[in-house]
């Protein structure tokens, strides 16, 4: 076995035949019912998942050797996709368990899931329509952390990042549309790739998630699981973005600019600022060139991907309820107000705000003029306690400066379009992760993968969980 334990290690594991893709799914199957009280699992089938996994068994080796992840477990999150036979409540009671929002069939994101070997059993927590970094919804389940259940895994996509810490699934499906992939992994000490806009698959029939500023991807347990899965998902597909090509290899050691400051206004922790800095250390004796950069070379970039983020999610949000003939007054209070702001909002505020996102994209190109790489922290601090996040009132300003203050930089790679990773590089004095962020130009995943796997094999950080099925 590989010394990681990833999804990578489960798929050799099952390869190699020293258990079947139906035993790991049992064992996935036995851990969700072990880890129930975590709430990371909203609906689970296991009649699906072991006919999946049955298929996979069945396949000759040949096939399944085309496959990086053939028979490993995993699970989709209840917002995105879709994944056929697994209808979206997306965190709300407006939407009744059974029912499904969108077309059932998969998406071009689902069908190269499926098509990697995965096999799905079920769909993770999510906060009503992802307006959340908490994964809390009314409807239940409260999502835990795995490494201290009286603290939030994240939002808005917290139930895939508990339920791969606690080892229920190796890889979950993932969205991020303003730190959602993001920050749960680091809440949960993973790692969580958010890919370049324009990169993965957007259709058939939901291309333009959220403007530009959505994204699918995963939360893995290592940077080779994320490298795996971005490249069977990645690629020309039904959509309105083109795929964009990548940003040319670069050869040698890179420029890494190293951000350790977000501001007054949202200010970081010192662990988690310090962190940041050993990082970068260890990325200059690997070879790597320092440069330092200024807060002031994203402050005003980071404040208009905030205002952007929240016009778009209350427009986008308040259309999306408007064409599904879906009941506002059903949906949490915060929900409510989000809707009821973006059926407000003028059309030459949008527009504004989407003319922001593209000099953000313009601003973080001049940027990346002068470094390749840019390190920087993820969150400003541990992961707060449940409840941090609360959805019963409708104070919109407030929830989203709350968000904005756990995590000042998630937003700036959705509104830029830039992809992002974060991964864990040490624990606190609680054990709690301490997690940095890369980000690059657009198409620059090589990149920030390279960097990530160097700092990974620095081995800072590990799991606390084993992987269900995987042998010892």
């Amino acid at each position: 076995m590989s010394p990681i334990a990833d999804a990578t290690a489960l798929a050799e594991a099952i390869a190699r035949g020293r258990l079947t893709a139906r035993e790991a799914m049992q064992a996935s199957l036995s851990a969700a019912e072990t880890f129930a009280g975590l709430g990371a699992i909203t609906s689970l089938n296991a009649e699906r998942g072991l006919a999946a996994a049955a298929a996979i068994d069945a396949l000759p080796g040949i096939s399944r050797g085309r496959m990086p992840f053939a028979g490993v477990p995993t699970l989709a999150k209840d917002l995105g996709g879709p994944f056929a036979g697994f209808p979206v409540a997306a965190g709300s009671r407006q939407l009744a368990r059974g029912d499904t929002v969108g077309p059932d069939p998969d998406s071009d994101l689902a069908e190269r899931f499926r098509a990697s070997g995965l096999c799905l059993f079920g769909l993770t927590t999510s906060p009503e329509f992802g307006l959340s970094l908490a994964s809390e919804p009314a409807i239940g389940p409260i999502c835990r952390n795995p490494l201290d259940t009286t603290r939030t895994a994240g939002g808005s996509s917290g139930g895939a990042a508990a339920a791969v810490a606690a080892g229920i699934v190796s890889i979950a499906h993932a969205t991020d549309a303003g730190g959602s992939i993001r920050v749960p992994a680091a809440c949960c000490g993973l790692v969580g790739l958010k890919p370049s806009r324009g990169a993965m698959p957007a259709g058939p029939s939901f291309g333009n998630h959220l403007g530009g500023i959505a994204t699918e991807l995963a939360v893995c347990r290592s940077v080779r699981d994320a490298s795996s899965i971005f490249t069977a998902a990645s690629g020309r597909a039904r959509g309105p973005f083109p795929h964009v090509e990548p940003v040319p290899h670069i050869e040698g050691p890179l420029r890494v600019g190293v951000l350790t400051d977000t501001g007054t206004l949202y200010p970081t922790h010192a662990e988690h600022m310090a962190i940041v800095e050993t990082a970068g250390r260890a990325l200059e004796t690997q070879g790597h060139r320092l440069v330092a950069v200024p807060f002031s070379a994203v402050d005003e970039a980071g404040a208009a991907s905030r205002q952007a983020f929240l016009d778009i999610v209350c427009v986008n949000l308040a259309e999306a309820i408007t064409a599904f003939g879906l009941d506002a007054a059903r949906t949490e209070p915060l929900t409510q107000a989000v809707i009821a702001r973006g059926l407000s909002r003028p059309a030459t505020d949008l527009w504004k705000s989407l003319n922001a996102m593209v000099l953000v994209s313009r601003d973080l190109w001049r940027l990346f003029d002068d470094i390749d790489v840019l390190l920087c922290p993820m969150l400003s601090g541990p992961p707060p306690a449940l409840g941090s996040f609360p959805s019963d009132h409708g104070d919109i300003d407030l929830h989203f400066r709350r968000m904005a203050a756990f995590a000042p930089l998630a937003a700036l790679a959705n509104a830029s379009g830039c992809p992002a990773i974060t991964l864990p590089f040490g624990s606190d004095a609680v054990g709690l992760p301490l997690p940095v962020q890369l980000m690059a130009p657009m198409g620059g995943e090589a990149r920030l993968l390279q960097l990530a796997a160097s700092l990974e094999r620095e081995q800072h950080y590990a799991h606390r969980f084993p992987i269900a099925g995987l042998p010892a």
